[in-house]
């Protein structure tokens, strides 16, 4: 695994090392030692998968309050999602900054999003399938979201939402919510 710095902080993109031969490839995906040695946190409380039957799909945006916060590995084992990650930790020197980044099963790389980072995605293909390893359990008395359009954060999305449910769409402002 190669480790590469993101341009928020604490925010990771890992790229995988593909071991290929004629059976098609192994590759590890996530090693205790190795991100504990890259100075990140542990991503193994609860592993979670969610599938995507429409291209134009999106989740988000969602973190967890503290003190319940988690830190998350995310990475598309089938399809491909444009992760959208937005720095939402108090006195962060990064607040309010976001990043994007192309997950797929093809490039293989998974996104180390630390605690107090919200994530969301949209499905750039049909039958996309992200898996998610936590490092905390999800506590729903925790969960937070933002709108996936808020203008204090501009988001830009590659392509028009297609799908959403109607929680995500009620999320209110960033502004309106208690941290």
């Amino acid at each position: 695994m190669r480790f590469e710095t993101a341009p928020l902080p604490g925010v990771t993109i890992i790229h995988p090392t593909r071991h290929a031969d004629d059976r098609g490839f192994f590759q590890r995906t996530y090693c205790r030692d190795t991100f504990l040695a890259e100075g990140l946190e542990e991503c193994a409380a609860q592993s979670s998968i969610s599938f995507n039957a429409r291209a134009g799909t999106l989740r988000g945006m969602h973190y967890q309050a503290e003190p319940h916060g988690e830190a998350k590995l995310v990475r598309a084992s089938r399809g491909a999602v444009h992760d959208i990650i937005v720095d939402v930790r108090p006195g962060s020197k990064t607040f309010g900054r976001s990043f994007g980044i192309e997950l797929s099963a093809r490039n293989g790389v998974s996104l180390y999003i630390p605690r107090g980072c919200a994530h969301g995605f949209i499905t750039l293909a049909d039958e996309t399938e992200v898996t998610y390893s936590m490092s905390a359990p999800f506590a729903p008395e925790a969960a937070r979201g933002f709108r996936y359009n808020d203008p204090v954060f501009a988001l830009t999305w590659p392509t028009p939402v297609v799908v959403i449910s109607d929680k995500e769409l009620a999320w209110p402002l960033f502004t309106e919510q208690a941290m």
